[in-house]
């Protein structure tokens, strides 16, 4: 994969993700609970003019709506997993979520709609340091870069 374009900041995250949805009516992020699910709900309100849902793992049956309510965007009843868009988060890279890639893959399959993209969503280049990038077709990574400040 090369470079296509560079942005800053939280916004320009969002904006480069939402550019990529494009005019898809379904995204179904999938991603390691707790780690993954508030990033998949910010991105979702960033679409919410769009269905969403949320799949833990590689776990089918756990495909949870993402619905704007009055606490913002939350999980809610369970969904129909099959999208125009995967977005995958970086989080299934971790070691000890243990994310087995040919079973990733095998659920994409059933999941993403025939002209569908797959979108990574990571920070800290977590597909390519897991060698991800090589495993997945991924048709757009959009990688954040975080640079921390403590002050007191």
């Amino acid at each position: 994969m090369k470079k296509v374009s560079e942005f800053k900041g939280l916004n320009g995250n969002i904006n480069a993700f939402k550019e990529e949805v494009g005019d898809a009516e379904k995204i179904t992020f999938v991603g390691a609970p707790g780690v993954c699910s508030p990033f998949a709900e910010l991105f979702a309100y960033a679409v919410r003019d769009k269905e969403s849902c949320f799949i833990t793992l590689t776990d089918i049956d756990s495909a949870l709506k993402l619905e704007m309510t009055p606490q913002g965007m939350q999980l809610a009843a369970p969904a129909d997993p099959k999208a125009d868009v995967v977005a995958l988060l970086g989080g299934l890279t971790i070691p000890k979520v243990n994310v087995d890639v040919d079973e990733l893959n095998a659920m994409i399959n059933q999941i993403l709609h025939k002209d569908g993209k797959i979108i990574g969503l990571s920070y800290m280049d977590m597909f390519k340091k897991a060698g991800w990038e090589k495993k997945i077709d991924f048709d757009c990574v959009i990688n954040g870069t975080l640079l921390v400040d403590v002050l007191k």
